[in-house]
């Protein structure tokens, strides 16, 4: 399985956006300060996620999401999500 996630920075309220193919370990390095691209925004909070059969299929999601239409996606999907 591959995953495309999303995290938003508490410190700056930005998304990140990924894929991968194991997503508790992935979450935890983001969480440990071992990824370089969100360890100065950190704590992160979990969001979002999506699960894909072959990465081919993860990467093209994850490239849309991080698209100006993908941003718009992902807003109305967290207003739904939201209590």
């Amino acid at each position: 399985m591959n995953y495309v996630y999303v995290l938003v920075s508490i410190k700056d309220g930005k998304y990140y956006i990924g894929q991968t193919n194991d997503l508790k370990s992935r979450i935890t390095r983001h969480q440990r300060g071992y990824v370089r691209s969100t360890r100065h925004r950190r704590p992160l909070k979990f969001l979002y996620f999506e699960k894909y059969e072959d990465r081919g299929t993860a990467m093209r999601r994850e490239k849309f999401l991080k698209s100006g239409e993908g941003h718009r996606f992902l807003n109305s999907k967290l207003v739904e999500l939201a209590p």
